[in-house]
């Protein structure tokens, strides 16, 4: 606790009144464009991935970056969801899975969780993602499997988020966009879900691509 009290202390001291202006404004209310819903992983933080700023990123995190379907579970996560599109009217909705997901470890070897109760009914709601996993990727070895059922889970968690009555109303309307990625701790990099495809490719060649299509427009 001595290293965090000492954190908090440095934040006060050093990095506050270099912020104070922000954090006087944000004091009055917040106006986040995003949602993000990504894992509760220590190694996987935010607003460091996206140098965000404070009030930038409206947070929902929890194990697996799992969404439970609409009206299959009422908590936080459904709050979370209905809170930041109804009220905050976020315009960007960013699911982010990650390298090595204990989660999708635990999806893959559930006996050595079935002492757990509350993290084997969580991890239900990633059943989907392992019998797709099964269904295309049964004949990988466990670290490309793996690696597979973390990209078809932020699939099925975002499929499981347009469930969400407000979530599919504005995609409808053009006011919200959902985006899918899947961040490689050892490597820095991130992959970006094509939706027309269910694809993961990665950003360098997203941004290429943008950008071909840019000057073509020009």
């Amino acid at each position: 606790m001595e290293k965090f009290i000492a954190g908090i202390t440095r934040f006060q001291n050093e990095v506050f009144p270099r912020s104070r202006h922000l954090y006087e404004q944000l004091a009055e209310g917040q106006q986040p464009e995003t949602l993000y819903i990504g894992c509760s992983d220590s190694r996987v933080i935010p607003n460091e991935l996206m140098q965000a700023l404070p009030g930038e990123l409206f947070i929902c995190r929890t194990a697996g970056n799992l969404v439970p379907p609409y009206g299959e579970a009422v908590g936080g996560v459904g709050a979370t969801v209905e809170f930041a599109v109804e009220i905050l009217k976020v315009r960007h909705i960013v699911l982010c899975g990650h390298s090595d997901c204990g989660a999708m470890k635990a999806l893959m070897t559930p006996e050595k969780v079935k002492g757990l109760r509350a993290v084997s009914a969580w991890i239900r709601h990633a059943d989907r993602v392992s019998a797709v996993a099964n269904e295309l990727h049964g004949n990988l070895d466990d670290r490309r499997f793996l690696n597979q059922l973390i990209e078809e889970n932020v699939i099925a968690q975002l499929d499981h988020l347009i469930t969400y009555p407000c979530v599919a109303a504005k995609l409808r309307s053009g006011n919200l966009f959902v985006h899918g990625m899947v961040f490689d701790i050892p490597k820095g990099e991130f992959r970006l879900l094509d939706r027309s495809t269910l694809k993961f490719l990665p950003l360098t060649e997203v941004l290429a691509k943008r950008a071909q299509q840019q000057a073509l427009s020009v």
